[in-house]
C-alpha cells in the first residue's frame, strides 16, 4: 500500500501542516498527529472568523460615521429652526403685517426645514442599511460545516 501525502492550508493560503500515513505508524503517533491536525484547523477557523468580525467591524464604523454625519447636519438644521421661529414669533408679536425681520425668519425657516429633512433622510438610509447587514459570519460557518462533514467522513 502506498502512502499517501496531505497537505492542509490556512486562511492566508500558507502550508499548515504535510501529513505522510505509514502502514506501520503507532497509535500514539496517530492520536498525536490527529489532535495536532485539529488544532491547526481550529487555529485557521478562528483566522477566518478574526478576519470576518473585522470585515463586519469596518463596515459599522463607517455606519457610525455617517449617522454622526447625518446628525450633525440635523443639528445645524434645528438650531437654523430654532432662529428662524424665535424671528417669526418676534415678529408676528410685535406688528401684523410682514416686516423685512419676518422675511428673516421665512428665509432662516425653510433652511432649517431644508437641513432636517437632509438630515432625517441620511440618518434613515444609513441605518436601514445597517439594520439589513448579517452579523453571522458566513464564510466560518461554512467552513465549520464543511469541517464537520470531512470529520465524519474521516472517523
Amino acid at each position: 500500500m502506498a502512502a499517501t501525502k496531505k497537505e492542509l492550508m490556512n486562511v492566508n493560503g500558507a502550508k499548515l501542516a504535510t501529513t505522510t500515513p505509514l502502514e506501520n505508524e503507532s497509535l500514539p503517533n496517530l492520536i498525536s498527529r490527529l489532535g495536532d491536525d485539529i488544532m491547526q484547523l481550529v487555529n485557521s477557523q478562528l483566522a477566518l472568523l478574526k478576519v470576518e468580525i473585522k470585515e463586519e467591524a469596518n463596515t459599522y464604523a463607517r455606519g457610525a460615521a455617517m449617522i454622526a454625519f447625518g446628525a450633525a447636519v440635523a443639528v445645524v438644521g434645528f438650531a437654523l429652526l430654532n432662529v428662524a421661529i424665535a424671528f417669526a414669533v418676534s415678529t408676528l408679536f410685535a406688528q401684523a403685517n410682514f416686516s423685512q425681520p419676518a422675511s428673516y425668519a421665512l428665509g432662516f425657516l425653510a433652511t432649517g426645514g431644508f437641513y432636517l429633512i437632509v438630515g432625517a433622510i441620511v440618518i434613515l438610509v444609513v441605518k436601514n442599511r445597517l439594520a439589513n447587514q448579517n452579523l453571522v459570519p458566513k464564510r466560518t460557518v461554512q467552513e465549520l460545516r464543511k469541517d464537520k462533514e470531512w470529520l465524519k467522513n474521516e472517523l
